[in-house]
Order: structure tokens, then sequence, then C-alpha cells
């Protein structure tokens, strides 16, 4: 050959899509394919090169060829003029070759696609004919091969028999396939074939089984139901086959004999399709889907089957029956079965625990794919087959019971009855149907490759390459391929809004001519299924938004369909769709607002889950719908420093001149701030101690506005003040560990002027703690904040507020060991700072005392907290729940942990915090508590305060005990980050917490020295 001749040669091959043309050149010269290549090929194209340019991977396709005619011919006879047998193999497949037509087209395509059916060719190179000759064969056609196969298996064990045959059909199945021009269009009778083949396969092991089970196996009908993709005849080329064995004694026989000779023929069977021999295995046969699972027995009864389903079975059970179908053994007994179970599949829809169990089943399919792999998932990622698989089954659960014709077990069959019956919209189930045909074509082209079980996307340019050609793409078919892949991944990941939520509005709105036509009673069915328990208010809520032909109607229509789906995954998605539709009444009419939901990527969906979510913030937002713009605000749940919002608020008084309406002013903006900080906790941007400091910082700006409004007032009618004036922070709130349902603990203090009148400076502070009170605690734009001073000296018996020296009389005659205790938190909050210092000089001796506490002293510490475990516990409230006085409760942990800085702040300087877990750290820091000690305590403290804050978001109020109510626990349970369902174990997994913390504070509260 010149090197012209080769270049040109090399060129033609690189043209036609071979990887490597120099190496296919000189394939193309082997002795093997002697009279395949023509010299004149190039001329007219239409030889071999070409023939293999129009396949997946030209290069394997050659190289595979070549394995071929070599095992063909070293086969051959050695007499040229012996024609018939092998020789005759060789002449004919060469004749197939060398001319277009179909049997040359499904061998290249075949040998192009599959390294794996390569390999088998060559081990049995006789099986060329099989893809040449290839045609559709029924299933009864395909029983009777492989049973024929297996029962006169010559040189073969029946098992190699089995894998032989069954290989030889999926040649077949995979040459019709490769070139049916338009794979995807192709993709329903490739599956159902394969489908057909694993039930001819079962058949033919069934076979095998009762050989080996032998006399035993007279003794019972038996019969395998198909499951999965087997029932539904969409199987893959690569998939355990699953299945369900059901088996009736025959007459005069006991159940147990019957059973037992059943589960000889099942596992028998299990073994003839799994075991691995010389000529490979087939499949898994995988029984996992009978009641009980893996636990259950093998076989069962019908009876067996119809009690557990009656009584035990999960929804996501009955999901499983709709493909179920008799694919081997006793057709009649198969049958029996089917008609046994199928009406409790259509009933199913109407269970109690339906909304969980649908719950539960998404969360199964968003939970089963693994982080590293969720990229390339085809079948378990974003868009993938699973999604659209589980749509169409909700819907025909939903649905079904009252329509027959949704009744199928093949998908794109169930998405057409689902399409005509006005379930889905025309558009969107062709929509899907393309998409659904596109991923399962992806993955048969994928699996084919090394007929390995896969749901991947690869990687390798080289696999990539292959995958393009093999669906149709020639230019760059690496990246087309891809792009291709993910433009459907983005529509499939839209799944539930086309399937499932968008029809809901076609119940209620004007759509387009192509969107599904639910109706009402229908659409009431589909939401109850979404979890809502008024559907019929919420069919009421969904017409008054989308209402009418305005702009806003039309923007609500396509923002519904996808916030719907977001109500429905939190609990109460009644609410959430409420104050929805209240919010938008509102703000309905601003510019701003629907473009905001429409065009900022997650406001719309933080909205929705938010108001589902909790009342608290659904209360603070239709109070004050402009707050909704904080989500669109890309640090809009950030919470804003003391110093900004106290600047703020007094803008904000500022610009009134009424003292109420300065302070309702400042307190607008308390609201909204509340909501921003609600919204940060429900979405996960704040924990436990930085919602403690924003609840804290706002309550000390609120404070520290409405203390100057009051001043203001009273010296407008009195003068200029003749005292400084102190709000002090007690408790929880001098703390820094504000709770949202927490009322502020304060101590008033004043300092009258040099030369000021005591007399008069005391009725100017006590009239200014007064209107302060007055101030805060009116019905205004946010919750009322109560301004408790009970921990005053004297307590409610004392004058509300003090001056500096008489405190420091009080504290140096009369104060009580409890008093020295409450101070442990004072924390100066609003007002004159430099008499806050001051009044700091003064506790700071009584709550950090020089030498520790006496022995009278820690006694009557105790005495105290054993009064309030007896007699400040309200009246019915369990004491293994109440979140403050209970059992271990933040009471006891708070005890424990000022106990030990009273008693060991003079020496541990670091215990000098008014906040209980920082001091429980440096305790711990110190050795004065022992470190598991300090975990049970540390632990019960957070989990009580994280769930008082999440059961007052969740109500809207203030809630003192783990709630009963499993709905209100189940919602609690979730803003805390559990489960759907979860809330069954709430009150048990606070109540183990508070068991150790208790058991810790008793010994080191009561039991130290």
């Amino acid at each position: 050959m010149t090197s012209g001749r080769l270049v040109s040669q090399t060129a033609t091959l690189a043209r036609l899509g071979f990887a490597d043309p120099p190496r296919a050149v000189q394939l193309l010269g082997d002795p093997a394919l002697a009279g395949l290549v023509d010299p004149l090929d190039d001329l007219f194209s239409d030889g071999l090169p070409d023939a293999l340019g129009v396949v997946a991977d030209p290069d394997l396709a050659l190289l595979s060829l070549v394995r071929l005619m070599e095992s063909l011919r070293a086969s051959a006879p050695r007499r040229r003029d012996d024609e018939s047998g092998v020789g005759a193999q060789v002449s004919g497949l060469v004749a197939a070759l060398r001319h277009r037509g179909p049997a040359r087209d499904r061998l290249l395509a075949v040998l192009g696609a599959s390294t794996a059916l390569g390999d088998h060719l060559v081990a049995h190179p006789e099986h060329w004919s099989s893809v040449a000759q290839a045609r559709p064969l029924t299933p009864t056609e395909r029983v009777e091969e492989l049973v024929a196969a297996v029962s006169a298996p010559g040189a073969h064990t029946a098992y190699d028999a089995l894998r032989i045959g069954y290989r030889r059909q999926l040649l077949a199945i995979a040459a019709l396939d490769l070139t049916s021009g338009e794979p995807e269009r192709a993709l329903p009778e490739a599956a159902a074939a394969l489908a057909d083949l694993a039930e001819a396969a079962l058949e033919a092991a069934l076979v095998i089984a009762r050989t080996e089970v032998g006399e035993q196996a007279e003794l019972c009908d038996f019969a395998v139901i198909g499951m999965g993709k087997t029932g539904g005849r969409e199987l893959n080329y690569v998939s355990d086959v699953d299945v369900i064995f059901v088996a009736e004694p025959r007459e005069g026989v006991d159940e147990a004999s019957a059973i037992a000779a059943a589960t000889g023929l099942a596992t028998h069977l299990m073994r003839a399709c799994s075991t691995s021999t010389g000529q490979g295995t087939l499949w898994p046969v995988d029984a996992a889907l009978r009641p009980e699972g893996k636990n259950g027995p093998l076989v069962r009864t019908i009876d067996s089957h119809r009690t557990y389903y009656e009584r035990w079975a999960k929804t996501w059970e009955f999901q499983a029956l709709l493909k179920a179908r008799p694919v081997a053994g006793d057709r009649e007994l198969g049958a029996a079965y089917i008609a046994a179970v199928n009406p409790l599949v259509w009933r199913a829809a109407s269970r109690d625990n339906f909304v969980e169990d649908v719950q539960a089943m998404r969360r199964r399919v968003e939970q089963h794919v693994p982080s590293g792999e969720a990229a390339r998932q085809l079948k378990l990622g974003p868009g993938g087959l699973r999604d659209v698989e589980f749509s169409v089954q909700l819907l025909q659960l939903v649905h079904g019971r009252s329509d027959d014709s949704l009744r199928s077990g093949t998908t794109l069959e169930a998405l057409d009855a689902l399409a005509r019956g006005g379930y889905v919209g025309r558009e969107d189930a062709a929509t899907l149907d393309a998409s659904y045909r596109l991923l399962r074509t992806l993955e048969h082209r994928i699996q084919l490759f090394r007929l390995r079980r896969t749901h991947l996307m690869p990687t390798a340019d080289s696999d990539l390459r292959r995958l393009g050609r093999a669906l149709g793409h020639r230019s760059d078919a690496a990246k087309a391929v891809v792009a291709q892949w993910q433009q459907q991944a983005r529509e499939v990941r839209r799944i539930h809004e086309r399937l499932f939520y968008r029809p809901l509005l076609a119940a209620v709105a004007r759509l387009s001519s192509s969107d599904a036509r639910l109706a009402p009673e229908a659409a009431r069915e589909r939401l109850a299924a979404l979890g809502f328990r008024d559907p019929a208010g919420a069919m009421r809520h969904l017409e008054v938004l989308t209402a009418g032909v305005s702009r806003r109607a039309a923007i609500q229509r396509t923002l519904l369909p996808v916030m719907l789906g977001w109500f429905a995954d939190e609990a109460d998605p009644d609410g959430g769709l409420l104050a929805f539709r209240k919010v938008s009444e509102e703000l309905g009419s601003t510019h701003w607002y629907l473009r905001l939901l429409r065009d900022e990527g997650s406001a719309a969906e933080r909205l929705a889950h938010t108001l589902a979510r909790s009342r608290y913030a659904a209360d603070l937002l239709v109070g004050a719908p402009e707050s909704v713009a904080i989500l669109g605000d890309a640090g809009g749940l950030t919470p804003i420093s003391r110093e900004d919002l106290i600047r703020r608020m007094r803008a904000a008084a500022g610009r009134q001149s009424d003292p109420d309406k300065a302070v309702r002013a400042a307190r607008s903006i308390r609201r909204q701030e509340l909501f921003r900080i609600a919204v940060a906790d429900l979405s996960g941007s704040l924990d436990l101690d930085g919602v403690g400091t924003a609840l804290t910082d706002l309550t000390a700006a609120l404070v520290e506005t409405a203390l100057q409004v009051a001043i203001q007032t009273v010296e407008s009618k009195h003068g200029p003040l003749v005292t400084d004036i102190l709000v002090v922070g007690m408790g929880r709130l001098g703390g820094g560990e504000m709770a949202y349902g927490s009322d502020a603990d304060v101590l008033f203090v004043h300092d009258p002027h040099e030369g000021a009148n005591d007399a008069a400076a005391q009725e100017q502070a006590l009239e200014t703690v007064q209107e302060l009170r007055r101030l805060l605690s009116s019905a205004g734009p946010d919750p009322q904040l109560g301004l408790d001073a009970d921990l005053r000296p004297e307590g409610k018996n004392g004058p509300l507020v003090r001056s500096l020296p008489s405190y420091r009389a009080y504290y140096g005659r009369w104060s009580l060991t409890w008093e020295s205790q409450a101070l442990l938190r004072a924390t100066p909050l609003a007002g004159d700072l430099e008499l806050g210092e001051r009044f700091v000089e003064l506790i700071d001796p009584l709550r950090w005392p020089r030498e520790g506490l006496t022995g009278p002293q820690v006694r009557e510490i105790r005495t105290l907290k054993a009064r309030m475990e007896a007699e400040r516990l309200p009246r019915g409230a369990d004491p293994k729940s109440h979140f403050k006085l209970g059992r271990g409760g933040l009471s006891d942990v708070e005890w424990t942990v000022q106990l030990i800085q009273m008693r060991h702040a003079h020496a541990v300087p670091a215990l000098r915090t008014t906040s209980t877990l920082p001091a429980l750290d440096a305790a711990e820091e110190a050795g004065l508590i022992e470190a598991d000690q300090a975990s049970a305590l540390r632990d019960a403290w957070s989990f009580a305060s994280r769930l008082r804050n999440a059961s007052v978001l969740y109500r809207g109020r203030p809630v003192d005990s783990v709630p009963s109510d499993l709905r209100v626990a189940d919602g609690v349970s979730r803003i805390l980050g559990g489960e759907p369902g979860s809330g069954a174990d709430l009150a048990e997994n606070y109540r183990r917490a508070a068991r150790h913390a208790r058991t810790v504070m008793e010994l080191n509260f009561y039991g130290s020295a």
C-alpha cells in the first residue's frame, strides 16, 4: 500500500468516526477479515468501513469483528469443499457482512456497543445468526426456547444451558434495539422484551428447581410474582429481578409441608439464576419486597399475604404492588394472588398514615443517593428516573382508587393514562415521557457496554463519546450527550410541580388548554394526599389567589404549583397557605412583592417553608407583610447589631411627637427583626447561642429606646430629671440567653444628681419606670414585652425602683443568699452607662463572695430549691417534661452551675460570667465538675432551650412543656431537624436527657459537701 493511499484511508476512517485510524487500517488488513474488505469500498461508500462508521464505537466493533472471525474460522473444517456445518457458518457470516442490509447492521451494532456481548460471540461464534436473523419473540416463544434448553442441556449442565440460551436471546434483543433507528421510541419494546426474557429464565429456572427438589415439589402449587421493572415489563439490560413467592398446599397436604417444599423450590430457583458458572451468571433474584422483607418467610400462602397487607403493610409496600404480575409457575395461583392484593393497593391512599408514608417515601428517594454520585446518577439523582417513577406511582395511588384506567404497572402506560384522564397536563406528560425515554435509553446503553448493573453517567471521554454516538450524535458526541442529559434532567427536576401540584390550580383557575383539568373532588383528594388537613379550605385559598386575568393572578398561577410542594414539605401546610394568602392580599398590588418571589431564587421557597413551619413567624409576617423583603436580601438573615438597632429605633421614634406612636415605631422595627431572627433560626443560619444573643440585643435596644421616650415624657411634664436611671437585665436577659417566649427580668436603679432632693428624684424615677412599663406592655405591632421586676429587693413588696445608695444599704444589711444568687446574671441593659458600672462594682462582692459560701448559705440555697420543686410547678404539669421547673430541666442545670459559681468564682475568675454554658465550661475546665457530667448538663439545658424555642415557633405562643399532642410534637421536632413522624419520639428523647441531667444535679447540687 502506497503512503498516499495509506494517508487517504486514514483520513477517511477518521471522518467515519474511528478514534484510532492507523490501528483500524491494520485491523482491516487482518487475514481474519479476508473477503470482507474490497478496495472499491472507498469509492462506493457501502463497504465494511462505512458500515462500521455508523455504530457507537467503530474501533471496538472492528476489533470484535476480527476476534469473531478468528474464532469462527478456527473452528472451520480444513477441506474447502465442505460447505456444511461450521464451514457454512463462516461463509454465511461473510455473506452477511459483505453487503449492506439488516444482518450486517445488527452484527456491527452489537459489536460496537457491547464488549460483553462481543466476548460472548467470540466464545459462541455460531450465535452470530441469532443477531443477523433477530426477530421479536412472543413471551411464550421465549419460555419454550429456554425450557427446552434446560430440559435437554446436552453436553452442558442445566445451569450453563440456561445462561447460554439467555445470552443468545439477549443478543437478538440488543440487535433489534440498537438498529431501531429511534432508540427512545423503541425503548418500551426493548424493555418489555427484556422483562419477557427474565420471565422465561425464571420459568426455566423453576424447571431446574423442580428437578433438584424432586418429589417434594409435588406437595404444593407454586407461583412467582414479578415485581418492580420485571412486573412492569420495563426491565433494564442488567438488573436485579424482584419477585415475591406464593404457594398453596395441594389436596391432602398440610400447609407446613407445602410451604417447606415451596421454600425449597424458591431457594433452588434463585440459585439457578444467580450462581456464577463457567458461562457466567444471569442476575440476582431479589425477594426483599416480600412481607417483612428479608426477615420474613421466603414463601407465604395467599391468606398469609393478605393478612399482612391488611394489618401491617406500609404505603410503600402497596406502591411496590402496583407492578405485581405472575411471571412463572402456576398462573392460576398467580392470578388469585393478584386478585387478593389488588383491592388493598387501591385503598392505600385512604389509610390514616398515607401522608406520613408518602413523605417517608420521598425521603427515601432523596437519601438513597450517595453524595459522591449525585451529579452522575441517572436513577436516584435530582431529575432522575426515580423522580419520574415515584410521581407517577403516587398519582396512581391517589386517583387510581376511583379510576381503573390508571391501574397499569408500566410507567409510560400509566403516564399516558394520567394524561388522558386529565390528571396530568398533556404537554407536561409529553415532556416527561420524552425525558423518561431518554434517561432509560442512556441507562440501557451504559449497562449494555459491559453488561454490568450501573446507573451512573460515565466520566471518561471515550465512554461519553460512545454513548453520544449511540444516541445519534456525531459532532463532539461526548459533550452533546452530556448536554442532552442535563437538559432533560432539568425538566424532570420540577417533576412534582408538573405532575402533582400544577393540576390542582386547574380545578380553580383558568389555565392553558394543555393543563390538566382536575375535578374538584380529585383536587381535594390530591391536597389531602399532600397533607392538607382542610382540602376544601385550601381550594378556596387557591381560588382567591389565582382568580381573574390580572398580571398578579398570572404570576400566582406560576408560583403556586411550586409553593404547594414546599408547603406540603412542612408540618402545617394549611397554615402556610392561609398565611401566604393573607400576605399576598396585603402586598399583591405592590410592584416588588411578586417580582421578588418570582425572580429571587430562594425567596419564594424560604417564604413557603417558613409560613408552613412556624405560626410565630407567619403571625409576625401577616402583621408586617413588608418584612418579606428580608427574604430577597443577600444578608437578610444576619441579625443586626445592638448598636445599629438602637440607632434605627431612636431614629424611628424621633420622627414621632406622641410617646405611644414613638415607641410603636420602635416596636415595628422589633417585629421585623423578630421575623428576621425566626427565619434565620428556622433555616439553620442561627444556632441556639446566636438566637439568644440576637433576641437579647433586640430587647436591649427596645428598652433603651423606650426608656429615652419615657424620660422625655416625664421631662415634658416636670422639667429635666434630677436623677440618672439604669435598667439592669436579670435572668436569661442578663445572661444573653433570651428565648422567644421570655419575659424581660429587670431591676430599676436610679442615682440622684448632686444636690437633688431624694424624694423628688425617687418620684421622677418611679414615674419614668412606670411610663416605660406602660409603653412596652400595651398592645402593639409586636408581641408584648413585659418588664418583670420581681427579683428586686423585697420582691413585689419592695419599691419598684431604688436609688443606688438604697441598694447598697439593703444588700449590706438584709440581703438573703438567694438575692445574691439572682445577681449572678445581672447585666446593665439600658440607661446611664456610668451608673451601670457603679452598680456592677456594688454587686460583684455579693455574687462572687470573697471566701465563697458558708455551710449555712449552701443549705439555704438547697432548701429554697427544694421548696421551688415542691411548690412552684404548675398544677397538672408533668415534672418529667416541664422545660423550666421539671426534673432535669433548665432550673436544675442553672442552679447547679450557679452554686458552683458562688462557691468557687473567688478562686476561678473564668466563672465570673452571667451566662450558663460559659460558666459550665469554666467549671469543667477548672475540674469542679467531671467532663461527662458537664456534658449531660449542657445537653439537657441546650435541648430544653431549643425545644422551648421550637415550640413557640411552631405554635406561635409560649409553651412550658414537651407537647403531648402528636401533631404538635411532630411540628416541633421537624423544626429541630427531625424527620416527619419523629414527634412520637420527642418526649422520650427529652426525658432521657433530663434524667441524666437530674442525676448529675442531685450529685453536684444536693450531694456535694
